[in-house]
């Protein structure tokens, strides 16, 4: 099936999402259009907003006008593919333009915060699609493990450099630094009931 198509289909799972109870996400992977629905935690989205914060700052000095926001999807068409990471490092001003997704090739860099509920999609799935896309730098924070994963040198076969570190690392990531000593892991101390365990 080509993009187009599948981007038509992904498009209408979007407006029929609209109408379900909780929060949905459309995304085209390798077998297509997917819809999955969305249950991150408190500390899943406190992780996000921190990493966010943290690369703005660095932003400023290293790519003037790039932002690192939470949310929009990124599609690279000829390979027949629209992801949404949990952040992405992108210019601001593109924000701006009409349409639903950003262009992957505009994108510097990719976060992704695994869920507990499904951890290939981070580990697997868009490992093999981020590089695909071009996508320099890709971080993995894993939450229900305390680790984190750089991946860098995107080549034909995936990423060619992976560097690992744990919770409290000030870790390198392209030309940034990501200080996760305020990084909470899912079922520690701190935690409400109500969130979600390993």
């Amino acid at each position: 099936m080509d993009y187009a198509k599948m981007r038509t289909i992904a498009e209408e799972l979007g407006a029929y999402a609209e109408h379900l109870e909780g929060s949905w996400s459309v995304e085209i992977g390798p077998s297509g259009p997917i819809l999955a629905m969305m249950c991150p935690s408190k500390r899943h989205e406190g992780t996000i907003r921190r990493i966010c914060k943290q690369l703005d700052e660095q932003l400023l000095i290293t790519h003037p006008g790039y932002i690192c926001a939470s949310g929009p999807e990124i599609e690279h068409p000829s390979i027949g593919r629209m992801r949404r990471p949990d952040a992405v490092v992108i210019p601001e001003d593109v924000l701006d333009e009409e349409g639903l997704a950003v262009d992957a090739t505009q994108a510097l860099a990719v976060i992704e915060i695994v869920s507990p509920s499904n951890p290939n999609n981070d580990y697997v799935e868009k490992l093999a699609d981020y590089p695909a896309m071009g996508i320099a730098h890709y971080l993995i924070v894993d939450p229900r493990t305390g680790t984190i994963e750089v991946h860098s040198d995107p080549c034909r076969t995936g990423y060619a450099r992976k560097d690992p570190y744990i919770f409290g690392d000030a870790v390198p990531f392209g030309p940034w630094t990501v200080d996760t000593s305020v990084f909470r892991r899912y079922g520690k101390a701190g935690n409400d009931v109500s969130e979600e365990q390993p």
